[in-house]
């Protein structure tokens, strides 16, 4: 950590996420978009301050959650398209005029009171349509109903449709086979628009797993998020073949260190007890800072490149560590949380969750830092 003031800090790797952005656009193409998708504010990796590094890596698009994260973008100076993945509710129709922001509509209805809030601002707004094709989330089915409703989408004023898209819910399985017949049905719906006259600007299918085993799906433009931020979103082994690199770091500082008895509980509910003679570091980082409950007595840091286990339970601010095997610990000894040997994958598998949970748990309160 560069500030010893702060409590606690993540580190963003800008070299590497731009070498995942070229090792990508080096996979897809210079035919197919790199559209980067910056849901959950990038990841937990800070949309803003990725942002930069993104740009001058040649994205041409990006995408959202919810208009709020488009609109910060646009704040801080991003000029390319920015859609919005999710639902925007009917009374801030309004925020994606004012930002220039690509909602994604699934309804006729919405469809509607965007062309009436864009006619009165006397604007286009550009619009994409989602299609369901498995995921059973939001979007239009695969069928000639839907594509007359497009259809009719397509002839409203004050809205342009430049894309249609689907997403996987199984990109992921190595055998392909679910994704395949999702493809199916979103190629088998572009035909009926374009046997209707409906033009198609942006077919866009593929998500990071897709990316990686899907080519077939790359189309106009692919959607890459985990793999952006070197997140595996794939089977371990397939994963292993790759040079993603990861880009996030989470850094604090052991704050006492203290020698105890065999016989010593330690945390809530006394879940460890010393079996003997133990140096016990205490770390100022907890579940309300994104540090998992689930790492207790089972997680571990890494101070002075030597791996300190976890004792008994995370607190909500605070947890325990044994460095009774570690030399010379000391207050303000710089602890790793994630870094290259505590890996987010293995923050995952350890606690039995998915990568993105990891890094999208850490609060916008940990401060971000940003190097070259």
């Amino acid at each position: 950590m560069r500030n010893p003031v702060r409590r606690t800090e993540v580190v963003i790797d800008l070299s590497a996420l731009e070498h995942n952005a070229e090792l990508i656009r080096s996979k897809i193409g210079n035919d197919t978009q790199l559209m980067a998708v910056l849901k959950g504010d990038a990841y937990g990796h800070g949309a803003v301050g990725v942002y930069p590094t993104l740009k001058k890596s040649g994205v041409e698009c990006y995408a959202v959650s919810v208009w709020k994260e488009g609109a910060a973008l646009r704040k801080n100076g991003c000029t390319e398209p920015i859609l919005i993945l999710g639902d925007t509710h009917d009374e801030e129709y309004e925020n994606l005029i004012k930002y220039d922001l690509t909602p994604t509509i699934f309804t006729y209805d919405a469809a509607e009171k965007l062309s009436a809030a864009a006619s009165r601002s006397n604007t286009v707004l550009p619009v994409n349509i989602k299609i369901d094709t498995g995921m059973s989330r939001i979007g239009l089915p695969a069928n000639e109903e839907s594509a007359d409703l497009i259809k009719k989408i397509s002839l409203l004023p004050g809205i342009k449709i430049t894309g249609v898209f689907t997403h996987f819910a199984r990109a992921d399985e190595p055998d392909g086979i679910a994704a395949k017949k999702q493809l199916e049905k979103y190629l088998y719906i572009l035909d009926l628009l374009k046997s209707k006259g409906v033009d198609v600007p942006m077919r866009h299918t593929a998500n990071s797993p897709a990316i990686l085993l899907r080519p077939e799906s790359y189309l106009d433009a692919v959607r890459a998020g985990d793999i952006l931020f070197g997140l595996c979103p794939v089977d371990e082994d397939i994963w292993e073949k790759e040079d993603f690199r990861q880009v996030l770091s989470w850094y604090t500082y052991v704050v006492m260190v203290k020698e105890v008895p065999a016989g010593t509980e330690v945390g809530y509910g006394g879940t460890f007890v010393t079996d003997k003679p133990t140096k016990i570091a205490t770390i100022p980082v907890g579940f309300a800072d994104g540090y998992s409950r689930r790492l207790s007595n089972k997680g571990y840091v890494m101070i002075h490149g030597k791996k300190a286990p976890v004792l008994g339970r995370v607190c909500m601010n605070q947890f325990m560590v044994d460095v009774t095997d570690i030399p010379e610990v000391k207050r303000g000894d710089k602890v790793g949380l994630i870094d290259n040997d505590m890996t987010i994958l293995k923050m995952a598998d350890l606690t039995d969750a998915n990568v993105d949970e990891i890094v999208c748990a850490i609060p916008a309160a940990v401060p971000r830092v940003y190097r070259d």
